[in-house]
């Protein structure tokens, strides 16, 4: 083993996992929108704020030897609130809207997963085993999470679908991927890659759906409870996951 190479830390690629994952982006749109709207800090200083945590907790994760799951998933969490306030910005703020918003950064993102094969040979997420793999892992992540915001935000509004439509559209588009990582010889990285973009942006309607006002197609729920109610949701998935983990393999015997 040389010396850049390291333990996998990252969680395997299941169904508990890309529940944990829409959770995580469900979240990142409600607790983004908690801090920039509801406690009324901008979206700017609340981006300042969520990097700053996503700093914390993404050191730990690189310094860390082997896998933590909440550690992990604080990680992706930081990544969808950044993603949120930040993209918000750039598309309201700064003026940029949300197609050419979701251009650049859909650039990004394509940018990150090209230098990384290139770097490395493989996009594959199953083995995350360099600290340059474990370094283009979360860049891409940011990057994606950031895109998905954008994304889902104009095809809810600016497309005129609502945030039911675009949830919709995205669950639609992630079955499809589904269906290809099953029945077509398609490159799993690319599918993983593809399917984690897109579950941004339902997360984002999803999250849309539950707090915006009843005029604009949502439910008008409290952005901080429902935050709160999606964390507890997600420890509870990432405590099952992991006691389902850790329970040894039923062992047969001849009667």
């Amino acid at each position: 083993m040389n010396a850049n190479s390291l333990m996998n830390k990252v969680p395997a690629v299941t169904l508990a996992f890309w529940i944990i994952k829409i959770s995580a982006t469900t979240l990142g749109e409600t607790g983004g929108d908690a801090l920039s709207m509801t406690l009324n800090l901008g979206y700017l200083v609340s981006t300042f704020i969520f990097f700053g945590f996503l700093v914390v907790v993404l050191a730990g994760q690189i310094a860390a030897k082997t896998f933590h799951p909440f550690l992990y998933w604080a990680v992706i969490v930081a990544t969808t609130t950044v993603g949120t306030t930040l993209s918000d910005y750039l598309d309201r703020t700064v003026g940029l809207g949300y197609p050419l918003s979701s251009s650049i950064l859909f650039g990004c993102v394509v940018i990150c997963l090209v230098a990384w094969r290139l770097t490395t040979g493989s996009v594959s997420v199953s083995n995350i085993n360099t600290r340059t793999a474990e370094i283009f892992y979360w860049v891409t992540i940011l990057f994606s999470n950031t895109l998905g915001t954008a994304l889902g935000d104009f095809v809810a509004t600016s497309s005129g679908f609502g945030f039911d439509g675009g949830a919709l559209i995205f669950g639609a588009a992630l079955a499809l991927i589904a269906a290809a990582y099953f029945f077509l010889r398609v490159d799993h990285s690319w599918l993983f890659w593809s399917a984690f973009v897109l579950t941004r942006p339902l997360g984002a309607t999803l999250g849309d759906m539950l707090t915006k006002p009843h005029a604009e197609g949502g439910l008008f729920l409290s952005r901080i409870s429902s935050s709160l109610v999606l964390a507890a949701f997600m420890i509870a998935c990432i405590l099952l996951t992991e006691r389902r983990s850790e329970q040894p393999p039923v062992s047969e015997s001849n009667s």
